[in-house]
């Protein structure tokens, strides 16, 4: 499964996109839970201290963004799906 990792996630994998290994069938669970084991400095990034993903993360699935996914982090996927995770971006324009 291709994923793709943007801004300071990108840093912290050494690429822009990753390939991992899951059983099929999958959920965006099983793949986030793929990526920490792999990837455990991102837990901080991603994930509250309930271990639920931040509403400013995004990740999406073909452009969807999982909060507005029916079954949320129990979307099945497939590896043929595009998938892609932001983490929180700040920035504007600044009236200083």
């Amino acid at each position: 499964m291709n994923v793709n990792f943007y801004a300071t996630l990108r840093q912290i994998v050494g690429q822009k996109t990753r390939d991992f290994d899951l059983n099929l069938p999958a959920t965006l669970q099983a793949l986030l839970d793929e990526i920490l084991q792999k990837y455990p400095s991102m837990r901080g990034e991603l994930l509250d201290e309930n271990g639920s993903l931040y509403r400013h993360v995004h990740i999406f699935v073909n452009g969807r963004d999982v909060h507005f996914l029916e079954q949320g982090m129990q979307t099945v996927i497939d590896p043929a799906d595009k998938i892609d995770v932001f983490p929180a971006v700040g920035g504007g324009v600044s009236n200083w």
